[in-house]
């Protein structure tokens, strides 16, 4: 199994960017589909982006589509999650997460997750 540790969030101001980094260890990174997903205070956990084992498949949901970009470097065990044009509506704490085999967007597709990373836009 991986272990997961996200880092980059911070406090940025709308139509600003930020990078977030998800650092695995434990596994064949390869193997695992990853995923971003952020949980706002009161609201359920989403997903914002994910991407196959080997990077060549990606998802983004309508709400961040053109705005966030996944990648991944299985080099260095680490995804990615680029976002520009951030709105104050993007605050949330964002999570990595891993499964093996194909990208999912469901929450409880995903075995294992990171601890998250807080992010706030200001307005």
């Amino acid at each position: 199994q991986v272990q997961l540790v996200e880092s980059g969030g911070g406090l940025v101001q709308a139509g600003g960017s930020l990078r977030l980094y998800c650092a695995a260890s434990g596994g064949t990174f390869s193997d695992y589909a990853m995923g971003w997903f952020r949980q706002a205070p009161g609201k359920e956990r989403e997903i914002v982006a994910a991407i196959s084992g080997s990077g060549g498949s990606v998802y983004y949901p309508n709400s961040v589509k053109g705005r966030f970009t996944i990648s991944r470097d299985n080099s260095k065990n680490t995804v990615y999650l680029q976002m520009n044009s951030l709105k104050p509506e993007d605050t949330a704490s964002y999570y990595c997460a891993a499964r093996r085999g194909s990208w999912r967007t469901a929450v409880g597709t995903y075995d294992q997750w990171g601890q998250g990373t807080q992010v706030t836009v200001s307005s």
